[in-house]
């Protein structure tokens, strides 16, 4: 008992500095009761200060929604390959006389892509793949100074609570990792391969690992986005709540997945290898699912394989969402949250339309990158219906 007083007595002790009348006595308190104090003590920013950080980090998400886009387009025209160099200042300033244009030429000229697939590209054709390049590079600058130079301008003016100061500098190191290893991903391709008799093309892991950070990117700035600007429903904590939030967190996870598969599908050219659907070819299993060895090498580096595998988690990702749908049907929900399983369940469908008709006309250009904005668009409401699903903080 005398221990317990002794512990939470509260001792008298001078202050530090003063003299005379102007010195005051302060109450020493256990570490616990300290640290409560110093975190009412931290500044809250106002309403009106997390609106604008939420309508800044809606924004970044929607440039790292452009620059996404505009990959797909490069590496759908092939355009990835055209710029053989990486200087963070000096590739700003692009090309202008013919002489400067020629000496790009050139350099492009030593590399495989020129010599085993572009031998007879004349000036004026390199000249479209490499601002195809030019373009993605210089949207990611503009990314990464979105993202730099207003969190450095938020956190002076104190507009950042505690835990989204470490979210900002998450993503701010996110967006700069990212540019390294776009040009990490590039580097793959320009290196000579004696042994290898295909065509010059990236390798699809730093492909896939280069959408992933996008994407990773992507959903922690929508998603802090949206809990700075969404007003959180006090939804009753029944059974069936918590079974559809779990439900729609597992459906969230599965389209992601579809959509980095994707990757590996791009990578590889996989959408040309088999232009039928449902069945691919005659078959509903081709014979050359598994014909790498080892087995394992099949799923990431077989073409056929990788096609496969994209097939089924489409299909299974708008399955999961059909039964999402279905599932919130027998759930009172607000207004907003009935509109975001609506949308997604709207947009999962119109998703596989684009991806079947993109496979069955051969990968156009335009419907292609159109089916790889789809995919970002899905993932967006899905990522919308679990704001809209999230706990109440008690």
């Amino acid at each position: 008992m005398l221990r317990a007083a002794l512990g939470s007595a509260r001792v008298l002790l001078p202050r530090r500095g003063g003299s005379g009348a102007q010195r005051c006595l302060r109450w020493r308190q256990p570490p616990q009761r300290r640290a409560v104090s110093e975190a009412a003590a931290r500044p809250v920013p106002s309403p009106a200060a997390e609106r604008l950080v939420g309508r800044w980090l809606l924004a970044c998400s929607g440039a790292v929604a452009g620059a996404v886009v505009l990959g797909g387009v490069t590496r759908l025209t092939e355009s990835g390959l055209s710029m053989v160099d990486w200087h963070l200042v000096r590739e700003m300033k692009p090309p202008r006389t013919q002489q400067e244009w020629e000496a790009e030429f050139q350099k492009y000229q030593q590399f495989p892509e020129f010599k085993i697939l572009n031998h007879d590209m004349t000036l004026t054709e390199f000249k479209f793949i490499w601002y195809m390049e030019y373009s993605h590079r210089m949207w990611g600058r503009v990314v990464g100074l979105a993202y730099v130079l207003p969190a450095v301008y938020f956190w002076r003016k104190g507009w950042l609570r505690h835990p989204m100061k470490g979210r900002v500098l998450a993503l701010c190191g996110l967006v700069c990792f990212q540019g390294l290893l776009g040009w990490y991903m590039v580097k793959s391709g320009l290196e000579e391969k004696p042994d290898s008799h295909d065509i010059p093309r990236v390798s699809q892991y730093r492909l896939a690992a280069h959408l992933g950070s996008a994407l990773v990117l992507y959903c922690a700035s929508l998603w802090s986005g949206l809990s700075l600007l969404l007003p959180q429903h006090k939804l009753p904590e029944t059974y069936q709540l918590l079974r559809l939030r779990r439900f729609a967190h597992g459906t969230a996870g599965l389209i992601f997945l579809t959509a980095l598969s994707g990757a590996f599908v791009a990578g590889l050219d996989a959408g040309l290898v088999y232009n039928s659907f449902p069945k691919m070819g005659e078959r509903w299993i081709p014979d050359d699912l598994l014909s790498f060895s080892p087995v394992l090498k099949n799923i990431f580096e077989n073409p056929t394989t990788v096609q496969f595998n994209h097939r089924i988690l489409g299909v299974t990702s708008v399955t999961a969402i059909t039964a999402l749908y279905l599932l919130s049907r027998k759930i009172p929900l607000p207004r907003r949250t009935k509109i975001a399983v609506a949308s997604l369940m709207a947009v999962a469908y119109m998703q596989v339309g684009l991806g079947i008709s993109t496979l069955l006309l051969y990968v156009p250009t335009p419907l292609a990158a159109t089916h790889q904005s789809g995919s970002l668009a899905l993932l967006t409401v899905a990522l919308w219906l679990m704001n809209e699903l999230r706990r109440v903080p008690k």
